[in-house]
């Protein structure tokens, strides 16, 4: 069996950190806590998950995590953290937040140039539904009131 470091499959199941009861999940005055766990869900609470949903939603994140170790493991930590710096500097938006963006570096960094998904067709800003002010986006932006 491989360790968990070179796990090329996500695991059936999901981690117990990430089931939470209704009695810890509330705060002091006995309500469920939504802002840190969430909508409260019975379904969530009584059936458990089909295995592939476990599988299918930890797949990007064990393929990384496999990417990774193997990085380390041929090139040193050096290499590792050198990615996530990358990832992290490319990720941070630095326009004005009505320009568009496309933000190809980090899909470079991360593989996904490589593979059309429906964001790629679908996301196109000028069919957007939203219209934002320029002046007002800043202004929440920079933190001003006026």
């Amino acid at each position: 069996m491989a360790s968990n470091s070179l796990r090329v499959v996500p695991s059936n199941f999901t981690s117990e950190s990430e089931k939470h009861s209704f009695a810890e999940t509330n705060n002091s005055f006995k309500v469920h806590d939504t802002l840190r766990h969430g909508f409260k869900s019975v379904a969530s609470e009584v059936t458990a998950g089909h295995p592939l949903e476990a599988k299918l939603n930890n797949w990007e994140e064990t393929q990384t995590n496999l990417k990774l170790n193997m990085q380390r493991q041929l090139y040193g930590i050096h290499a590792p953290v050198r990615v996530l710096m990358e990832r992290d500097i490319v990720s941070r938006n630095q326009r004005l937040p009505v320009l568009p963006s496309s933000n190809i570096g980090l899909d470079i960094l991360t593989g996904k140039d490589e593979h059309v998904d429906f964001e790629d067709y679908l996301n196109d800003p000028a069919m957007s539904t939203q219209m934002m002010d320029v002046h007002a986006s800043m202004e929440h932006k920079l933190g001003m009131r006026f």
